[in-house]
């Protein structure tokens, strides 16, 4: 079901919900040819070099060329801010760090680039023109973000503090998990957020992203929010495939 209505963005993104997921990929083509055959997405110019991946009528994601050879290939979760140098402040006093201060994206928004104590890396997004998602919660799209890090409770007491309503509140439903990076990664992965898309059949998308150049990292298992495996990309960027 789309969510194009101002009443669902009103809802949806609130502070602290998980409002728009990019990838930074060395060959923006190649990844479009990855994700377009995985999850039936289209594309369109978008700000600057990057482009908007669409799933029928609705905005789900962007991919961008990475500027420097030496940034990582990733995936990167942003929750929506009410104003984002305000919470800037805040993730700096909770311990922290702002990586890329707010800054304004033409007429889309403002982003901005942050650490949590841990060292998980996460974006913001104050929305201008762009909300965010016009499409979530169904196959092809994104489902969840799970924060991999190596102490839950300390996790819970940062994002706790920046984001209580989304993720604790009387009306919450966060989009949000917390796990030990130990329960999925080796010891010696660092701290980090995976976001996840959903899909209708595990096995089959799982097959999908060999045949294109992929691999799987964590075969599938069984969460308390539905089937996962974790893979990456044809150029490295890691993402989770999850079956509810």
């Amino acid at each position: 079901m789309a969510e194009n209505s101002a009443s669902a963005h009103e809802a949806a993104y609130r502070e602290g919900v998980p409002c728009w997921v990019d990838a930074q990929l060395p060959d923006v083509e190649a990844g479009k040819r990855f994700y377009g055959e995985l999850f039936g997405w289209s594309f369109e110019e978008a700000y600057g070099s990057s482009v908007w991946a669409r799933l029928d009528d609705g905005l789900v994601a962007s991919l961008a060329p990475k500027t420097d050879g030496r940034m990582p290939t990733v995936w990167t979760v942003s929750f929506a801010a009410s104003d984002a140098v305000a919470l800037a402040r805040r993730i700096t006093a909770a311990g922290g760090q702002v990586v890329m201060a707010p800054f304004p994206v033409g007429d889309l928004g403002v982003a901005a680039l942050a650490t949590d104590p841990g060292g998980a890396v996460f974006g913001l997004w104050q929305a201008g023109t762009h909300t965010g998602f016009g499409r979530r919660h169904e196959p092809g799209t994104f489902v969840w973000a799970e924060l991999y890090t190596r102490d839950t409770s300390a996790a819970n007491a940062f994002y706790g503090g920046l984001f209580h309503d989304a993720l604790f509140g009387a009306e919450a439903e966060p989009d949000f998990g917390r796990a030990d990076v130990t329960d999925v990664f080796p010891a010696e992965m660092p701290p980090h957020f995976v976001t996840h898309f959903g899909v209708t059949d595990l096995d089959d998308a799982l097959g999908t992203v060999r045949r294109l150049g992929g691999r799987v990292q964590a075969p599938p298992f069984e969460t308390s929010y539905g089937r996962v495996a974790v893979v990456t990309d044809n150029q490295g960027a890691s993402f989770a495939l999850l079956r509810r």
